[in-house]
């Protein structure tokens, strides 16, 4: 800018300050952004918190000020890159960037975005302007591209027989579902506890044919050891102590349905050997009885673990691992589906704020950074559960610091590094059952719900960990 633009620039700055100050300078600037009918505009504190939220953001991003204002940019400023890392922080301005964003109603838009922090002599950030408007252009190339994929594969967010994701993994996970649903082939499910196996296997169950037809659920690592043939595989009156009546099992149970087998990595080996024996031959033999009957299941089966490495380690049969391993899906963890944090996080709030009493209407913007940056070991058990936790032990209509589980508040502890797996998982569930009885008071029945597992499964870790 040589001398002469420099000087005019002044001038006009110095002009424009006089004017402001006999205006007012913030009826000026609402007015200023009032009158922008197709630009976006908001404006956030240090905290990411929403001051200012103009009526063009209402209409391009589907939520009224009142529901942005005063809340964390995050809830209403849906963008999976932002999930992750803002930027302006650490760039201080943006032009006319190219993004993809979420409408209150989930659906996707294309817009480009224009941004200007502003830090304080020590260099942190105080706040920030942010701009977008409708790329009506990527939107029309979006729709055009959209029309020659399936549905699931687009970008906006999928309710899918319960599941909800906007998450590019889980979506091409949907249509897998739909495409083997009447293929009869059995299904593996590999992912990490609270991945939400056993949703999974039961859309396969509703995508399929036999959808009028039972679904039975079994978790193999809790079957009685003694039992565990019996009660796959059904008895004959009299078969042993106890058996005063015939025993069905899980296969005949599940006769014309779908049977979901979680955890099948801990069937022991001699009944790993009947299970084959049954998928081979489509009938059982129960206990005690020598004719052998007929079933017509679909076998779903779940594990945390590799069956390749259990099959190495010669603890899984691999002619079983073939057998129920036909079509392998893999669902990601939820650290790996950031998009999906605040996603599933108003939805299990609004499922708590249909019952009351209490109902959260905002999240607190340090607590959101918390949730948004937790690795959630458990997943999204682990964050249906802080969610109950919440609603028991706190009051008012903000989700607050004090109502996130106490790990969440108190400061890490510097410890040897661990692989977030089953042994880091196992060192804190002591704590958390604590903590939940704690925040029930006590009550049984209320912990286990807090912690979303069966009353007889809290007693037998109670026991295992002499709490």
């Amino acid at each position: 800018m040589d001398k002469k633009q420099d000087d005019t620039s002044s001038i006009q700055r110095e002009k424009l300050a006089q004017w402001f100050a006999a205006h007012g300078s913030l009826d000026v600037f609402v007015a200023a952004m009032e009158m922008l009918p197709d630009t976006a505009v908001f404006v956030v504190d240090a905290e990411r918190s929403v001051l200012y939220w103009n009526p063009a953001a209402e209409a391009l991003l589907g939520f009224q000020a009142s529901e942005a204002v005063g809340h964390h940019c995050l809830k209403t400023v849906r963008c999976p890159n932002c999930m992750v890392a803002c930027g302006i922080a650490e760039i201080g301005e943006m032009r006319d960037i190219p993004l993809v964003m979420h409408r209150a109603d989930g659906k996707a838009i294309h817009v480009r975005k224009t941004a200007k922090a502003w830090f304080d002599l020590a260099g942190r950030l105080t706040g920030g302007v942010e701009m977008l408007v409708l790329d009506r252009q990527a939107a029309q190339e979006a729709e055009a591209a959209a029309s020659r994929v399936p549905a699931m594969e687009r970008l906006d967010v999928v309710e899918f027989h319960g599941i909800q994701s906007r998450d590019t993994a889980m979506h091409h996970i949907f249509v897998t579902i739909r495409q083997v649903a009447d293929m009869g082939v059995s299904v593996l499910i590999r992912g990490e506890s609270g991945t939400g196996k056993e949703l999974v296997a039961r859309a396969l169950h509703l995508e399929s044919s036999r959808r009028d037809k039972p679904f039975v659920a079994v978790n193999c690592a809790t079957l009685t050891p003694t039992l565990m043939e019996s009660q796959l595989f059904g008895h004959v009156k009299g078969a042993f102590t106890g058996a005063i009546k015939e025993g069905l099992g899980f296969f005949r149970q599940a006769d014309g349905g779908t049977l979901f087998l979680d955890e099948i990595a801990e069937l022991p080996l001699d009944l790993q050997a009947k299970l084959l024996r049954v998928l081979e031959e489509r009938k059982v033999v129960p206990v005690g009885g020598t004719m052998a009957l007929a079933v017509d299941v679909r076998i779903v089966a779940a594990t945390h673990r590799s069956l390749r490495e259990q099959v190495g380690l010669g603890r899984f049969r691999e002619d079983l691992m073939y057998r129920l391993r036909v079509v392998p899906l893999f669902l990601p963890p939820l650290h790996a589906r950031r998009g999906d944090v605040e996603l599933l996080l108003w939805r299990f709030i609004e499922e708590h704020n249909r019952r009351g009493p209490r109902k959260i209407e905002q999240i607190a913007p340090e607590v959101m950074r918390l949730l948004l940056d937790h690795v959630w070991p458990g997943n999204v058990r682990e964050l249906q559960n802080v969610v109950a936790y919440a609603f028991a032990v706190g009051r008012s209509s903000e989700l607050i610091l004090a109502d996130l589980p106490p790990e969440f508040r108190d400061p890490p502890k510097p410890t040897t590094a661990l692989p977030l797996g089953h042994s880091s998982l196992q060192e804190m569930e002591p704590h958390r059952i604590r903590t939940a009885l704690i925040a029930a008071k006590g009550n049984v029945a209320k912990t286990a719900e807090i912690l979303g597992i069966s009353r007889a499964t809290l007693w037998r870790k109670r026991k295992r960990y002499n709490l």
